[in-house]
């Protein structure tokens, strides 16, 4: 069974600037509630509740958002305010929480491998919380992680979240090829990082949303530096691939990219309609 859940956090969220000059990426809310916290709940609604955080210089706010703010708490107990607090002192309860450092950042494949202390020999969930995923039926059915985690039950093998995107944004992320099991599964048989749109496999692209087993971490630690200098995931998920089985799973839900203004903005609109049904709050 998969019980850990990998949150890579240590980037300093440049397409914000100067927001997060101080400000965690991570912690700019949706409404009132940062998206960090979306990222765990959906980990948590998939039965993953050992949460791991690798952290950087300037993250200390993550680590504080979940754990209990005395003084706060104090400060409004008793009043209609108290309920603010009802969704994350739920997680605090449910779940532990660990950190560790990426001192360099030198890619998501470096992000992930520093996590490694924390996983041990075990599958696990990776979550990049700046893609902000509803799941099945506009929200109300499953996850998009607890539908990887089925799939893993099923297959035992690492899965990678992916979603169609237009051809001419596939520079903008990882791009599988892969021999079709039914109309939302595939066995991968090839992933490029940022392929110019002339050099993409296809139009399939990788979100953030992962499962992977542990293997991952010495083939990481095998695999040169490639785009930018950096380490990337990709590249040591195609070389499992290649000696084993990777699969790519075509979610049910929608994914707001967060980690751009306009798609936080979209998000935003999304869940202020959502909640509020295009009234104003009182």
């Amino acid at each position: 069974m998969i019980k850990k859940c990998l949150f890579p956090v240590a980037g300093y969220g440049t397409r914000f600037l100067p927001a997060t000059k101080a400000m965690p990426k991570e912690m700019l809310p949706i409404l009132d509630k940062p998206l960090v916290q979306y990222g765990v709940e959906e980990a948590v609604a998939a039965g993953l509740t050992e949460i791991g955080f690798v952290t950087g210089r300037g993250k200390r706010s993550i680590e504080d958002h979940f754990d209990v703010s005395y003084e706060l708490e104090h400060q409004i107990a008793g009043t209609g305010k108290e309920q603010a607090l009802a969704g994350i002192r739920e997680l605090i309860d449910q779940c532990t929480f660990s950190y560790t450092r990426q001192i360099n950042m030198r890619g998501l494949g470096d992000a992930i491998l520093k996590g490694r202390t924390i996983i041990g020999d075990e599958p696990f969930a990776v979550v990049l919380a700046d893609d902000l995923c509803l799941g099945a039926d506009d929200g109300a059915g499953d996850g998009v992680l607890k539908q990887m985690v089925g799939l893993y039950n099923q297959f035992r093998c690492s899965i990678v979240a992916i979603e169609e995107v237009p051809a001419d944004q596939t520079h903008a992320y990882g791009v599988i090829a892969g021999e079709a099991i039914s109309d939302q599964l595939y066995r991968v048989t090839d992933m490029v990082e940022k392929p110019a749109p002339d050099k993409a496999p296809s139009n399939l692209a990788i979100i953030g949303r992962y499962i992977l087993t542990p293997d991952i971490f010495e083939l990481i630690e095998a695999t040169p530096p490639g785009k930018n200098g950096e380490l990337q995931i990709t590249d040591a998920l195609l070389a499992q691939a290649k000696r084993g089985c990777v699969m790519a799973y075509k979610f049910s839900g929608r994914r707001f990219d967060c980690g751009s203004v306009g798609g936080y903005v979209e998000a935003t609109n999304y869940y202020y309609q959502k909640k509020y049904g295009g009234g104003v709050e009182q």
